[in-house]
């Protein structure tokens, strides 16, 4: 017998999925994708907080090689309320100031310039956890709501006094971990982070 001869109308029946299967399949996927969004989220907020503090990093490192390159100042520039950074340089010609070396760099909205509640520095780096000292115009005088990190010629941080200082740094959180960018005394740079608590776990990046 012939497949014609054993279906019906001359055409073979095919098999499709009954609406039970199709609902079970459809299940199936909305617990893998409820189990999977909250991982994803989490992993997005990871790499948008470490690429900010990596950005930060790395504006650090060029202030200090622009300072040695113009055998002058050179310093980072953080904005704390506006949420914003960006790298100066100290002009000796003309009129004498701080001018901006690149174009300013806006920070992740969910990120903020903080620390939160964590409630000491990392190891053998501030004594007291702080953001640098804030910023000065031109002039001298203290802008409000900054934060500097000041490099002299030698690549060394300095303070408002053009002494050299160890307690320069600045932080990142986004309420769930922090992490921050320190610099010694040398002018050595380094990262670390922590998970937001007041008995922080810092670890080196």
């Amino acid at each position: 017998m012939n497949l014609e001869s054993r279906s019906c109308g001359g055409f073979a029946r095919e098999r499709g999925f009954s609406l039970l299967e199709l609902l079970f399949v459809v299940a199936v996927t909305g617990v893998i994708a409820a189990i999977a969004m909250p991982m994803m989220a989490k992993s997005i907020d990871y790499f948008r907080l470490s690429g900010d503090a990596r950005s930060v990093s790395n504006a650090t490192a060029l202030a200090k090689m622009r300072a040695a390159a113009t055998f002058s100042r050179g310093r980072l520039y953080v904005d704390l309320t506006g949420k914003t950074f960006r790298v100066e340089s100290w002009q000796k010609t003309g009129t004498p100031g701080w001018a901006a070396v690149e174009g300013t760099t806006n920070r992740n909205s969910n990120d903020t310039f903080g620390f939160g509640v964590v409630g000491s520095a990392p190891p053998n780096t501030q004594a007291t956890i702080g953001q640098a000292p804030a910023c000065l115009d031109s002039t001298g005088t203290v802008i409000a709501n900054t934060a500097c990190v000041v490099f002299n010629s030698r690549g060394v941080p300095v303070d408002a006094t053009g002494a050299p200082t160890p307690i320069d740094a600045i932080y990142l959180t986004d309420g769930t971990a922090v992490y921050g960018i320190t610099v010694s005394a040398t002018g050595m740079i380094r990262m670390w982070r922590t998970t937001a608590t007041a008995t922080p776990a810092w670890t080196l990046q």
